[in-house]
């Protein structure tokens, strides 16, 4: 099982990061420890004082596939789900001042929180709402139609470097609105009106 994520895949968040928007998907991945299911806990990593949720729609792919064709792309994926990517941003600025890679903020363990899924048939794919509440405050919110590159476009280009396999998970990029976390928060996910995911910061 492979989790891949997409950066700056909504203008907003690019601007509040004061990031050059994409020209086409930015993509990085993370290992299967960074997974965090079943509403278990984050445990706030004590090389951090700044981590950042980043709450994102998450595909789950449903078969095989490498070089998928734009008109093959939406047969890939039969549920739709929410995810928090969190961030060390600290860590990630100090790694983008050297010219490095950003794993060691991005991937580190517990660093992909993954909620539920409901089927894509429920849910309008062409504009998709999401929100973060966190301790009961709405702090992110946003819409798939805001995307820069969407869903099927996404899956043809990590298909061309990747073999997607039933099961990967594709997490397609934040709104704006990302802040950081302390011990204590409670983080709620909510894909319209359905709640998907809640974690506490521990």
């Amino acid at each position: 099982m492979k989790i891949f994520c997409i950066g700056r895949n909504y203008a907003d968040h690019a601007k509040e990061l004061k990031n050059d928007l994409p020209e086409e998907p930015m993509i990085f991945m993370k290992p299967s420890t960074a997974l965090v299911i079943d509403g278990k806990p984050f445990y706030h990593p004590a090389f951090s004082e700044k981590i950042h949720h980043e709450l994102e729609i998450v595909l789950k792919i449903s078969k095989n596939g490498k070089h998928i064709s734009p008109e093959f792309a939406s047969g890939y994926y039969e549920e739709v789900g929410l995810g928090i990517d969190f961030t060390a941003r600290d860590l990630q600025e100090k790694l983008k001042g050297k010219g490095h890679p950003w794993e060691l903020a991005k991937a580190f363990d517990q660093s992909a929180i993954l909620g539920d899924f409901i089927p894509k048939t429920e849910t309008d794919l062409s504009g998709i709402e999401i929100k973060l509440l966190k301790n009961g405050e709405v702090q992110q919110q946003g819409n798939s139609r805001d995307m820069i590159f969407d869903f099927d476009t996404l899956i043809v280009y990590i298909s061309k470097f990747f073999t997607l396999q039933k099961g990967d998970l594709i997490y397609t990029g934040t709104p704006p609105g990302v802040s950081k976390v302390e011990i204590g928060d409670a983080l709620e996910g909510f894909l319209g009106e359905r709640k998907l995911l809640h974690c506490e910061v521990k």
